[in-house]
């Protein structure tokens, strides 16, 4: 069912003027729309819409910047410079179209809401990904390259939730797979950690390659070469020098301690080493999932919150073909043909799996399903047939765990430039996610000398709950 939600001047019934015009534009397709009341902004209780539906997130973070006009929001009708290639094809909610590049998700979206005007007005990946990655604007914004630190060291959603829900069954609470995010360079983007949160919230970073025969985890599996005697005896030596080093602790030291005291819990656990063990799923779902790094880091994450992870963070990592002028979803040139050829394929393989896979399990109603990127894609086509950066407006999805399937929130202008309605920031973005999960915007958590913080300055978006 299409639902088209919006953020406009509001009539005394809870309904926008906008929203009557639209219904009844909507032709055929009016008699489906469906249009929400909004909350008010202090009716945050267990009777709010979603609220505490979700009790895992999986969050697939699409690195780059994955272009509107390729994925969500298509623009048909706009100049060929505008719109490209590639046709829009019709989905599962009557009136809603996307890229023909994503059949598979097409025929889902039923389950999913779209938010068609997410919007940072940040060029930059690393200040723009900080945004969406902690709720909290960077400063200053428009900053690439931009370090891990004060004054911008907002823990992560991830982190916050880690930090909210705990760790459980030997597992942590969030982890972020298959890798880091990073610039060319090795430059890793803030808001990633648990930053004034502490270290004892920072999601577990797992670098690994699922995809491979021989995949193991180097912070769960024993090298080939250390015995479980082995180990023993380092553990017993550790214990010696760290009865030395206490005066230490409130160095950096004590951070990597808590890591490495982390990763050799999760050597010795049983049940840890069994959630990593994707050579266990069936042939025929790791090929659904797609036999590369991001489809079964994907199936990894589902293994992970079937464990009892509440958070599990993908991040599309870069082929070993991707050249550093246009890497991962960062298309500045031959956006048509890496879209085709290297990005979109994939994600709707993978991503349409995990909604299907989650579902025949009966956990796509408590799971949270994120997809997003830190900006979107300039509507006008460059020389090198690339999209550049663009935070002015991109989109995003949600599905499962307390979100309306087949919604749409915001649209943009006729170019796909610019927010035409139903704005949405992406501390919005968090403040739904925590409420999903059961917080409301204004849960406390306290940095390492208790100062009181917010979870978030935003609000849950209404229109798709």
């Amino acid at each position: 069912m299409l639902s088209f939600e919006h953020a406009g001047p509001r009539l005394c019934d809870g309904l926008t003027r906008r929203a009557w015009l639209r219904i009844g534009g909507l032709g055929a397709v009016g008699a489906a729309a469906s249009l929400h009341t909004q909350p008010s902004h202090g009716a945050m209780t267990t009777g709010s819409a979603g609220f505490g539906k979700a009790k895992r997130v999986i969050m697939l973070f699409m690195l780059g910047g994955p272009p509107q006009h390729e994925t969500w929001d298509p623009k048909p009708d706009a100049p060929e410079e505008i719109r490209g290639p590639f046709k829009p094809i019709a989905t599962a909610t009557p009136g809603l179209q996307v890229c023909e590049l994503m059949p598979k998700t097409a025929a889902l979206t039923d389950r999913i809401a779209v938010l068609r005007a997410m919007a940072t007005d940040d060029n930059a990946h690393s200040s723009s990904g900080y945004w969406v990655l902690t709720g909290t604007p960077h400063a200053p914004m428009n900053q690439e390259n931009a370090l891990p630190g004060a004054p911008n060291d907002r823990p992560s959603v991830a982190a916050v939730v880690r930090h909210l829900k705990r760790d459980a069954n030997g597992l942590p609470g969030a982890v972020q797979l298959p890798d880091e995010i990073w610039n060319t360079g090795r430059i890793p983007w803030p808001g990633q950690d648990a930053g004034w949160l502490g270290a004892h919230a920072d999601p577990w970073l797992v670098n690994c390659e699922p995809q491979k025969p021989d995949f193991r985890v180097p912070d769960i599996a024993l090298p080939v070469s250390m015995s479980p005697e082995r180990l023993g005896q380092r553990l017993a030596l550790q214990q010696v020098l760290g009865q030395r080093l206490k005066h230490l602790e409130a160095s950096p030291v004590s951070r990597w301690d808590a890591w490495q005291t982390k990763a050799v819990d999760l050597l010795q656990d049983a049940a840890t080493r069994k959630a990593f063990a994707i050579e266990d799923e069936p042939e025929t779902v790791r090929e659904r999932y797609g036999t590369n790094r991001f489809g079964q880091s994907v199936l990894l994450a589902r293994r992970l919150v079937e464990a009892g992870v509440s958070l599990v963070q993908i991040n599309w990592t870069r082929w070993e073909h991707d050249e550093d002028v246009a890497p991962a979803w960062d298309t500045h040139a031959k956006n048509a043909e890496r879209c085709k050829n290297d990005l979109v394929p994939p994600m709707d393989l993978a991503y349409s799996a995990l909604l299907e896979d989650l579902e025949q399990r009966g956990m796509l109603d408590d799971t949270l399903v994120v997809w997003v990127g830190e900006f979107g894609r300039s509507p006008k086509i460059n020389p090198s047939g690339g999209r550049d950066h663009w935070g002015h407006v991109f989109s995003a999805a949600l599905a499962g765990g307390g979100v309306q399937g087949g919604a749409v929130y915001g649209a943009s202008d006729r170019q796909g430039g610019y927010p035409l309605d139903g704005r949405v920031e992406p501390q919005d973005l968090a403040a739904t996610v925590y409420h999903c999960l059961g917080y409301a915007p204004e849960t406390e958590i306290h940095d390492q000398t208790g100062r009181p913080f917010a979870i978030s300055k935003g609000q849950p978006i209404w229109g798709i709950l």
